[in-house]
């Protein structure tokens, strides 16, 4: 495996302040910058949510994040709504594996695989660092995952977009996931059938750690 880089001793790109002063129709409390960010589940709470990095349901087999919350830049968090609703209009939804996710997390996986075929640099950032990608895939109305292949986070050609042998249905699903993707202007990534950017515009990469709710304590184990 390639050297792991030291960490850079410069300041955050962009350390995003919290702020408490804006409502929504959501029965939580916004306890973030809508300015910079927004969950997609405020706007249409029928997303669903199987945030794998909050688990260890995951590659590493490890927990990454404190708790799971789906983060997006608000014009990316809309376009991801609009897709769920066109999906939702043939029976369909939206399931959202990853969304937003820190650059400090962003190391701790580069540390556990520093092998960028699987696990973007951290001194480079990637699209979800920035807030700008997401990776998911389709339900039926009943919450089951329609058949893509393989898993979410597999590490092998069946992933690929371009892979030939799959059955009919995985062909049609993927491409029910790649149409609806990207006529919300979100584009592919070639070797992850689940992985989706957000092409209009950029941003920059972000530190900024989402706050987890608080237990009450006659709930905590």
């Amino acid at each position: 495996m390639p050297q792991q880089p030291t960490r850079p001793a410069t300041a955050p790109v962009d350390a995003t302040p919290r702020r408490q002063t804006e409502t929504t129709h959501d029965a939580n409390p916004v306890d973030f910058d809508t300015a910079q960010w927004l969950e997609p589940t405020r706007l249409d709470p029928s997303i669903r949510l199987d945030l794998r990095y909050a688990t260890t349901n995951n590659f590493v087999k490890q927990k990454m994040y404190d708790c799971g919350r789906c983060f997006l830049r608000p014009d990316v968090a809309r376009a991801v709504v609009a897709a769920h609703r066109f999906l939702q209009k043939k029976g369909y939804g939206l399931k959202m594996y990853d969304c937003y996710r820190p650059r400090p997390i962003q190391w701790k996986l580069w540390e556990k695989v520093p092998d960028p075929r699987y696990v973007a640099d951290p001194r480079k950032g990637s699209m979800h660092n920035r807030g700008m990608a997401v990776d998911l895939t389709i339900i039926d109305s009943l919450g089951n995952e329609l058949n893509m292949g393989t898993e979410f986070d597999y590490f092998g050609i069946e992933a690929y977009h371009s892979y030939g042998d799959h059955p009919d249905e995985v062909t049609d699903n993927r491409v029910l996931l790649l149409e609806t993707m990207e006529a919300q202007n979100f584009r592919p990534t070639s070797t992850e059938w689940w992985h989706y950017s957000y092409k209009p515009r950029t941003y920059p990469i972000a530190d900024w750690l989402w706050p987890c709710p608080q237990i009450p304590e006659n709930e905590q184990k």
